[in-house]
């Protein structure tokens, strides 16, 4: 992965994310925990159990200013090695600065760092009302390829989610 990519005309930088950016990571995905729009998970986890449940060579983080405003990460989906290039994608992007392209660039380099370590394919579970998230994703050429109804509950309410997908046009063709 490159170390730093300047986003030509943008007002930001993505570069991959360093164990002194958590704090600032935990932040935004609190951030995102709060709109109740992100995910069914209700806390942020300690730095350990996020280090290890995300791939090493795929994280990444949006600077504005010098501030960490979005990141980006892939998760295994499994630990068998015919999944090996299956990975899912979490991003966040801080309040502050949503609506900037600050998520689609950091999609776009996520999707790039991908590809450049073998993942084939991309996917992301979202809820359909999430739609800035949904939108983001078709945008970068993700698709949904089903819906996982009544998946779980969040505050005692059923809750579907969106299943999208993203193929390497490249990467095991």
């Amino acid at each position: 992965m490159k170390p730093v990519l300047r986003i030509l005309s943008s007002p930001f930088t993505i570069r991959p994310l360093r164990p002194g950016d958590w704090l600032s990571v935990r932040r935004i995905y609190a951030e995102g925990l709060a709109t109740g729009q992100a995910t069914f998970e209700t806390e942020p986890p300690d730095w350990e159990q996020w280090n290890r449940d995300h791939r090493a060579d795929c994280r990444l983080i949006a600077e504005v200013d010098g501030a960490v405003a979005g990141w980006a990460a892939l998760t295994p989906v499994s630990g068998r090695c015919v999944y090996a290039g299956v990975a899912e994608v979490s991003i966040y992007v801080a309040e502050a600065v949503r609506g900037r392209g600050v998520g689609r660039a950091l999609l776009q380099a996520l999707v790039a760092a991908a590809e450049e370590t073998g993942i084939w394919t991309l996917q992301a579970g979202i809820f359909p009302e999430n739609a800035a998230s949904v939108a983001l994703h078709e945008r970068c050429s993700f698709r949904v390829v089903g819906v996982r109804q009544r998946l779980g509950q969040m505050n005692g309410v059923w809750r579907d989610v969106l299943l999208m997908e993203r193929r390497s046009q490249t990467v095991g063709m």
